[in-house]
C-alpha cells in the first residue's frame, strides 16, 4: 500500500468520524435526515478548513452556501409578496389579496440563523410566512435585521424593535388593513429569541400605545448564561446543530477575539457579579424532573474571562433573565421545543416561569425533533416532521390569534 493510498484512507476515516451523528431511534425519515445531516457537518467541516488555512471566515463560508436558497418575492393567486423598508429595515411584506369586511390579522416574523445567518429570502422562511398568509388571511411581515459580525450586538434587537414600533403606528396599520388587537410577533431559533426580547419591551414599555395580543416561538434559544444545560451535554453532536457551531456563531455577536468561545466553551465566560442571574435559569430548580435525569448541577464559573461584555447579562440577548415583574405582563405565549435540541431546556424554562407568574402558555414538545426542523420543509428536501411543525404552529395562531 503506498503512502498516498495510506494517506487518503486515514483522511477518509477521519472526515467519516468527524460527520457521522448517530441518529435516535425514534427518528422518522432516518435516512434522509442521515443525509441532510452529513451534508450540513460536511459544510461546517469544510468552513472550519477555510478559516484555518486562512481563505475564508467561517461565517462567510457558510452565508455564501445559504445565499444560495435566496428567493425573490414572488406574488401568487392568493399573497402579494413584496420586499419593502419600515424605519429604514427591510422587511418582506405578505398582503392576502382577497376582499375581506374586516380588519386582518397579522403576525411578525424573525428568523433565525444565530444572529449571523440567514435572511427572510430563504426558502423555508418565505414558505413558512406565505404559508400563514394564505392559511389565516393574515397580514406577515418578515423582518430582515442586521447580521453579525460585520453588525455586533445590540444591532440586531435595534433593529427587530424599529421595525416592530413602526408597524404598530395607527397610520401603518390602517394602510394594510390590520386589527391592532390581533398581532403577533414569532421566530424560530435566534430569531425567538428576538421574538422574545421585543415582546418584553413592548408590553413593559407605558409609550407603546398597541400591544402584541400574542408571542409564538419556536425552539427558541433564550439564554447565553449557561451552556451546561441537559440539554448542551445530550445534544452535544446533535442533527444540524452542533454545541461547538453554536458557541462560535452566538460569540460572533460580540467579538471575532477567539478567547471568547474558549471562554464559553468551559462555561467561564460569566463576569463577576453576576451570580444573582443565576436563579433565572437554574435548570436543577426549574427543568421538569423528567429533563434533568441523572445530569449533576455546577454552577458557570465567574470571573476567569478578562473581557466585559454588556451583552452576556443582558436580557434582550438572554431573555430569560427577565424578572418576574417583566414577566407577568407578557401576553399569550405559544413556545415549541424540541427533544434533540440544544435549546431544549430554554423553552421549557421559560414555559415553567411564565405559567408561575400568571401567563397562559402552550407548550408542545416534539420528542422526534430536532433544531432547525423548519429549514426543511420544501421539496425535494422536505420532512414530514417540518410540516408538522409548521402545521402544529399556524393552527395556534388560527385559534388563538
Amino acid at each position: 500500500m503506498s503512502i498516498k493510498t495510506l494517506c487518503l484512507g486515514l483522511f477518509c476515516a477521519l472526515f467519516v468520524s468527524h460527520i457521522y451523528t448517530p441518529i435516535p431511534d425514534n427518528i422518522a425519515e432516518r435516512w434522509k435526515i442521515m443525509a441532510l445531516d452529513s451534508v450540513t457537518k460536511t459544510l461546517t467541516f469544510l468552513a472550519l478548513g477555510f478559516e484555518n488555512m486562512g481563505i475564508m471566515r467561517f461565517e462567510d463560508f457558510i452565508s455564501m452556501i445559504i445565499r444560495l436558497d435566496y428567493t425573490e418575492p414572488l406574488s401568487d393567486e392568493y399573497v402579494t409578496v413584496t420586499d419593502t423598508t419600515f424605519a429604514n429595515i427591510p422587511v418582506r411584506l405578505y398582503l392576502p389579496k382577497g376582499k375581506t369586511e374586516t380588519l386582518r390579522r397579522a403576525v411578525i416574523y424573525m428568523h433565525g440563523g444565530a444572529f449571523c445567518l440567514g435572511s427572510f429570502k430563504l426558502t423555508s422562511i418565505d414558505h413558512l410566512n406565505r404559508w400563514t398568509a394564505t392559511k389565516l388571511d393574515a397580514v406577515v411581515v418578515s423582518v430582515d435585521y442586521r447580521l453579525a459580525p460585520q453588525h455586533q450586538y445590540p444591532a440586531q434587537f435595534e433593529d427587530a424593535i424599529a421595525a416592530v414600533t413602526f408597524f404598530l403606528q395607527d397610520k401603518i396599520l390602517t394602510k394594510y388593513g390590520v386589527d391592532p388587537t390581533r398581532i403577533c410577533i414569532s421566530g424560530d431559533s435566534s430569531g425567538g429569541t428576538l421574538a422574545t426580547a421585543v415582546t418584553q419591551y413592548v408590553e413593559n414599555n407605558p409609550k407603546m400605545k398597541h400591544k402584541l395580543k400574542a408571542q409564538a416561538l419556536l425552539y427558541p434559544y433564550l439564554q447565553l448564561i449557561d451552556i451546561n444545560m441537559p440539554s448542551h451535554r445530550e445534544n452535544e453532536n446533535g442533527i444540524v446543530l452542533t454545541r461547538e457551531m453554536a458557541i462560535k456563531l452566538v460569540s460572533l455577536c460580540f467579538t471575532k477575539d477567539e478567547a471568547l468561545p474558549q471562554a464559553v466553551r468551559r462555561n467561564q465566560h460569566m463576569p463577576l457579579g453576576s451570580r444573582d442571574l443565576f436563579k433565572y435559569i437554574n435548570w436543577s430548580i426549574i427543568l421538569p424532573e423528567k429533563y434533568r435525569k441523572d445530569h449533576v448541577y455546577t454552577e458557570p464559573i465567574l470571573g476567569k474571562f478578562n473581557y466585559s461584555f454588556p451583552g452576556l447579562i443582558d436580557n434582550r440577548m438572554s431573555p430569560l433573565l427577565a424578572n418576574d415583574s417583566l414577566l407577568q405582563n407578557l401576553p399569550l405565549t405559544y413556545i415549541l421545543t424540541c427533544q434533540y435540541d440544544l435549546t431544549r431546556d430554554d423553552g421549557f424554562i421559560y414555559a415553567s416561569r411564565l405559567r408561575n407568574v400568571g401567563v397562559q402558555v402552550t407548550h408542545d414538545h416534539i420528542e422526534n425533533g430536532f433544531h432547525a426542523a423548519l429549514s426543511f420543509m420544501t421539496s425535494p428536501l422536505y420532512l414530514h416532521l417540518s410540516l408538522r411543525i409548521r402545521d402544529m404552529y399556524v393552527s395556534w395562531l388560527d385559534k388563538n390569534l
